[in-house]
């Protein structure tokens, strides 16, 4: 099993091969802002990416290139600062806004029956007819990792997509996750 540990920083995983720009011993060392990667079409059967993607130039680049070096059914497992969260705006290296809806571009829904709003998401995709399609399998909040606010998560989570448009700015969820499966 191949899996990337993108944007590895000092988390250096065993069983993964480690990728990022600095020398942190032990990785492969590549702009992940250089396209393309350093790795054949569908080589990758997971790709791991914590708190690296909204330091990127451009999304769909990258969202594109992801999709290139994921095996179909390979899977990308995301976790980000939630864009209203002070882990988000409180760190001047962020590009990329990350909100519950991110991937919704990108997310393969042919397959399901449509409600409303899918089937206006549908014909208002903005990802440049990009082949980089998704089954979203799991998308979360992370209300925070203080054991006192956990329990939150339970409730957010109920519908996040109305808590992010509703409640968000209120009490803002600290980060999102998603676990993405390719399809090709």
């Amino acid at each position: 099993m191949n899996r990337l540990n993108l944007g590895c920083g000092n988390d250096l995983k065993d069983g993964y091969i480690n990728l990022d720009i600095v020398d942190y011993g032990g990785n492969i060392i590549h702009d992940i802002n250089s396209f393309p990667y350093p790795f054949e079409e569908n080589f990758f059967d997971e790709i791991y990416a914590s708190h690296v993607l909204e330091h990127l130039n451009n999304f769909h680049d990258t969202i594109t290139e992801l999709h290139r070096i994921l095996r179909p059914n390979g899977i990308l497992i995301v976790y980000a600062p939630f864009f209203l969260n002070t882990k988000y705006f409180g760190e001047p290296d962020h590009k990329i806004p990350f909100s519950i809806r991110t991937f919704d571009n990108y997310e393969f829904i042919d397959n399901q029956k449509l409600k409303f709003y899918e089937k206006w998401k549908l014909n208002h995709r903005t990802n440049y007819k990009s082949k980089a399609q998704f089954e979203v399998l799991e998308k979360k909040f992370i209300t925070s990792h203080f054991k006192l606010l956990k329990w939150m998560d339970f409730f957010v989570n109920l519908e996040p997509v109305m808590y992010e448009r509703l409640f968000a700015g209120i009490f803002s969820p600290e980060e999102v996750y998603f676990k993405l499966r390719a399809i090709k």
